[in-house]
């Protein structure tokens, strides 16, 4: 059964509310009109037409809050916010509408009942046209329904217009009447009197149901819309209050972030829809698992969740924390399919006069401590200010990809026989504005722990397929080498965003290598061949990194769809000197070669080691020895009058 949004159902019954207030009120007036029969029997006539006139009155405010109430259905229905709501509201509401105009047609005379008619024949035109958008809403086609309603849009218009226009007509009419009474009769200022209070408690009534609606909307601005509970917005507010009421007391505010496990995994999986469906269901747990209304369950990201804990003793915040995941050990059963689901939870208590976000973050640090050491739930510790800093740090490197302080240094690969060069591999650096140029042993080990290694490999893609365009353009045909990291080779979409910017470029797929780790392949062996199948299958050419010193199984690495192995700096360091480094890199090559792959040393730092490989028959080199890693302008020089040592 689909159920309406919770601020929908507190809004429906302050509407209720309204409505019967409403119609106390229009008793009332009734009442008061045949009083005031009574009271002037000597002027039977005037006091039945006033009598009359009152009851249109109330009939063409009926009507025209109906019109209004269809007309705001008919557009909210397009928004896609529970248009299934929306429609049942509709069809329960047109027939009260077409009743209300016929009666105010019935009832009145002359030319304003023909402009009614009219009114009533264009009403009866634009609820022909809701059966269509029910049918469209139906579909789900919200395009379509929108386009609908806007086109109706001058006919509702009208209608407003001249149901407003009768009605003022109408209310002209009926305080001419009154005048004329008042003169006639002293008892009839009465009336009036007691009929202009009643007119005061509509509008009284009116302003209470646009409170109402008011609150509704600042409900739905508070309220996650998937889940039902607080967002972010409400929980930082909700926070603050409690921290401001606990001051300096013993009793302070608990902070807990819960963060699923394997929840990317359903949603990749399995689909969103489902995904969302589980997060519903785990917001209902958590949230049966706090003090009513006391404390507050709130989702405040994609697959986190926060609970504050107001005036509670510390202890109060590992009691919660077990219930959580005591509430979460029973699988989720999803459209007939059981899901397990687990959580990491960081806890932190705030210190007098403390910010929500400092408390939140500490509470996400003792989160990530947690979920690092595979522990059920964390206290913050100030010793976990490393993981804050890296959470930090996060940030900052966000920050340098909107503002482009990310650059590429780029480091020669050459032939070992010729000398002559065969690409360049890129190597991001951070121009940070403080701490000056920042290797990637700073940034990237925290980058890799996080979703932003996506958006960070896609701009070092750009940066380095721009480069190569410019040297092709220049008339050097240099392939470059992207590092890439498990999280981008194992995400289904990485081979169309390789697709996308060599596109983009304009560079041919021939001049691209991909790098990764033998351990980025053993993470999931399947997935990560079948990426780089299709990442093959555009012209690049791909590499296994630091080769040697991950664990790899002899079975994949036979069937690995690879161009080139790279064999580690540690196994190339003292080769002239060491002769079991030497068997190694002597086994090394000849396994690559007989696999049909080429061979390329890393870490040449001397020239004995550069013959040696000569001497194994290695077909590539890179290292300090032939050239540093170097900035564009430098690479550039150092291409129009390189001397590489063979």
């Amino acid at each position: 059964m689909a159920m309406s949004p919770p601020f929908l159902s507190r809004g429906s019954r302050g509407n209720r509310v309204g409505r019967r207030v409403g119609a106390m009120l229009t008793t009332s007036l009734v009442v008061l009109s045949l009083a005031a029969m009574l009271l002037t029997w000597r002027q039977p006539a005037m006091v039945g037409r006033t009598a009359a006139l009152a009851s249109d009155s109330e009939g063409f405010r009926q009507a025209h809050f109906l019109v209004g109430r269809e007309q705001l259905l008919l557009r909210a229905a397009v928004t896609g916010l529970d248009a299934e709501w929306y429609a049942a509201q509709l069809r329960a509401l047109r027939p009260m509408v077409l009743d209300s105009l016929a009666r105010l047609a019935e009832s009145a005379g002359g030319e304003r009942r023909r402009d009614l008619v009219d009114l009533l024949d264009a009403e009866r035109l634009l609820q022909a046209s809701t059966e269509a958008l029910f049918a469209i809403l139906d579909r789900a086609d919200l395009t379509a329904a929108a386009a609908l309603v806007e086109g109706r849009g001058p006919l509702m218009e009208s209608i407003a217009g001249r149901l407003s226009v009768a009605q003022r007509l109408h209310t002209a009419e009926y305080q001419a009447q009154l005048a004329m009474a008042a003169r006639q009769a002293r008892l009839l200022r009465y009336g009036m009197v007691l009929v202009f209070l009643v007119g005061l408690a509509v509008l009284a009534v009116t302003g209470w149901l646009r409170r109402t609606d008011r609150r509704a909307i600042e409900r739905m601005a508070a309220e996650d819309a998937l889940t039902g509970l607080p967002n972010r917005t409400a929980f930082q507010a909700r926070a603050e209050v409690a921290i401001g009421a606990a001051g300096d007391g013993p009793r302070r505010p608990i902070v807990l972030v819960v963060d699923l496990d394997g929840f990317k995994e359903v949603n990749d999986s399995l689909g969103h829809y489902i995904g969302d469906k589980l997060l519903v269901e785990v917001g209902a747990r958590l949230r049966a698992c706090v003090r009513g209304d006391a404390d507050t369950v709130a989702r405040i990201g994609g697959d986190e969740f926060a609970v504050l804990l107001v005036d509670a003793e510390a202890r109060i915040g590992e009691e919660t924390a077990d219930r959580l995941c005591q509430a979460l050990v029973s699988p989720f059963v999803i459209d007939g399919m059981p899901l397990d689901v687990e959580a990491s939870i960081g806890i932190a208590t705030a210190a007098p006069g403390q910010d929500v976000g400092t408390l939140v973050r500490q509470a996400t640090a003792a989160m990530y401590v947690s979920k690092e050491h595979h522990l059920a739930h964390s206290r913050y510790d100030p010793n976990q200010a490393g993981i804050a800093a890296r959470l930090t740090l996060v940030g900052s490197i966000r920050r340098a990809l909107d503002d482009d302080e990310l650059v590429l240094h780029y480091q020669p690969k050459v032939a070992v026989g010729t000398g002559e060069l065969i690409g360049a591999e890129a190597l991001a650096r951070w121009q940070h504005p403080t701490r000056g140029l920042l290797g990637p042993a700073e940034f990237i080990p925290v980058l890799e722990r996080t979703s932003l290694v996506h958006r960070f490999t896609q701009h070092v893609l750009t940066m380095a397929l721009a480069q190569a365009r410019a040297w092709l353009d220049g008339g050097h045909r240099i392939p470059v080498a992207v590092n890439v990291s498990t999280r981008c080779l194992l995400d289904q979409h990485f081979p169309e965003v390789v697709a996308g910017c060599l596109l983009a470029a304009g560079v041919p797929g021939e001049l691209l290598w991909i790098e990764i780790t033998e351990n980025t392949v053993m993470a999931d062996p399947e997935r990560a061949i079948d990426g780089l199948r299709r990442i093959r299958a555009l012209g690049v050419s791909t590499a296994i990194d630091d080769f040697g010193t991950g664990y790899s199984s002899m079975a994949y690495l036979r069937i690995l769809p690879m161009d080139e192995i790279k064999i580690d700096r540690s196994f190339v360091k003292g080769l002239g000197t060491d002769e079991r480094n030497r068997v190694l890199v002597k086994s090394t090559v000849e396994l690559g070669h007989n696999l049909g792959l080429t061979v390329i040393a890393e870490g040449v730092e001397d020239g004995a080691a550069l013959q040696a490989l000569r001497d194994l028959g290695c077909d590539g080199a890179q290292g300090y020895f032939l050239c540093r890693p170097l900035s564009i302008d430098d690479f550039d020089a150092w291409l129009s009058n390189r001397a590489v040592p063979v």
